[in-house]
């Protein structure tokens, strides 16, 4: 296609947002100039005062296929992520039948990928009791890191583990230099069992079954293990501020350590949750105002980094839309498709701008995947993935831009800041003003 320039005058780059000109050829940025510096041989595409910021990278995302395509797959996923600006998503090993812990297992899951991903993606692999003899096969094969349950998962393929079967497991996974991200609640503080008889059509009952003290316990645990055996560490979707303060001591102390949070813990309050309302049920749950002033406050301080969405799609009556009962309902929120503008809605009356943005949501989950040399800039010698972002518009929620496979959320109905207007993978555009381009030409990255 020759060469060309992407101009507009809020570029963001790692030096900061500035007027600039970004040149792309063979599917790489050549190189980010001023726009007098554009060679008079380029095809010019202006966009003015439009944001361009680099493709979001989302490192936790179900996608679910194969064997469960029903709930979301390949296609309405990547679909749903081109539309909310996203470039490369990484695969969670479990929900899919088979589960990714083994080499022939993430056979399948490329198999099923094969010709319907609008954009890149690679995948986690599984630490399950009993395959720690598979971790470093995976890791060969092309995993980015491994994933693991210290609670039951939901999942039947996908058992959790105890601190034994971490012991075996966690010499192979040091050995890989990859991380281990860790769903961080311990089962002795949840109350599922013994609350069988409270009301679960109201939030607080779900709300008191998965108390704070469950995520804390179980990163006391983890930081341990990761002073025994010294591998890298990541707690995903931290839902509360509890945790902040020991998680930034352990990384003064030279802890391999990173953590992530998502937007409903950002964006959404306990308070605020009607009875009944089961579209909000995730695990962790969504806590309280205060606790959710104090993430934002773990964003500023920079002990949390990554913002990921943790889609995760399921049929509408697994949500018991009618029932509505938080025991039963799948716990899981899907927002590929609204995650940007629901963070940017908070960050930006919070004072944040958009190379926060950046880094939070593209540069620092790339960093977590391994694809830090490819993805989530805006610069020299990176693949040309970015997003067009206007970022005054507003927009109402409806379940028509969601694009993801069931168009369940709790964001429906509301207005927020920031509209994705284009979507461009390797120079080519897979989004554009509502509508998809092209046939997909997603591919894997691997290790």
């Amino acid at each position: 296609m020759g060469l060309r320039a992407f101009l507009s005058r809020r570029v963001v780059t790692p030096e900061g947002l500035r007027p600039a000109a970004v040149l792309v050829e063979d599917e790489k940025i050549r190189a980010v100039v001023t726009p007098a510096e554009v060679p008079s041989a380029a095809t010019l595409e202006d966009f003015g005062g439009l944001a361009l910021l680099p493709g979001l990278v989302d490192s936790h995302v179900h996608i679910n296929e194969p064997g469960r395509a029903e709930w979301e797959g390949f296609r309405s996923a990547t679909e749903a992520a081109a539309a909310g600006g996203y470039t490369m998503l990484v695969d969670m090993p479990l929900n899919c039948i088979p589960a990714t812990t083994n080499v022939s297992a993430l056979e399948a899951k490329r198999n099923a990928a094969q010709g319907q991903c609008r954009i890149d993606w690679g995948a986690w692999g599984g630490v399950v009791p009993g395959n720690h003899e598979d971790i470093l096969p995976l890791a060969q094969a092309g995993v980015l890191g491994y994933k693991c349950f210290l609670v039951p998962s939901g999942i039947e393929e996908f058992r959790m583990v105890t601190e034994q079967d971490l012991r075996a497991a966690l010499p192979y996974v040091a050995r890989t230099r990859l991380p281990l991200l860790v769903h961080a609640e311990l089962p002795e503080f949840l109350g599922g069992f013994n609350m069988r008889d409270d009301d679960w059509s109201q939030y607080s009952t779900h709300l008191r079954s998965r108390p704070a003290e469950a995520e804390v316990a179980a990163i006391r645990l983890m930081l341990l293990l990761c002073r025994d055996y010294g591998f890298r560490l990541h707690i995903v979707h931290l839902a509360t501020g509890l945790a902040l303060e020991m998680l930034q001591s352990a990384r003064a102390a030279g802890l391999a350590v990173t953590v992530e949070t998502c937007p409903h813990y950002l964006h959404l309050e306990a308070e605020q949750i009607a009875d009944r309302a089961t579209q909000y049920k995730c695990a962790p749950p969504i806590r309280s105002h205060p606790n959710r002033e104090h993430l934002w406050q773990g964003l500023k301080d920079g002990v949390i980094e990554i913002i990921v969405t943790d889609h995760s799609p399921c049929p509408e009556f697994m949500k018991q839309p009618g029932e509505g009962n938080f025991r039963d309902a799948w716990g899981g929120i899907a927002s590929l498709s609204v995650a940007l503008p629901v963070i940017w809605t908070e960050a930006k009356q919070r004072g944040f701008d958009l190379t926060d943005i950046a880094r939070w949501m593209s540069e620092r989950p790339a960093q977590l995947a391994g694809c830090h040399a490819r993805k989530g800039r805006i610069a020299g010698g990176y693949d040309a993935d970015f997003v067009v972002f206007d970022s005054d518009a507003e927009f109402t929620v409806t379940s028509d831009r969601l694009c993801q496979r069931h168009p369940i959320s709790p964001y429906i109905g509301e207005t927020l800041r920031g509209v994705v207007k284009r979507t461009y993978l390797r120079g080519g555009i897979v989004f554009q003003d509502g509508q998809f381009s092209g046939s997909p030409t997603g591919r894997e990255f691997r290790q």
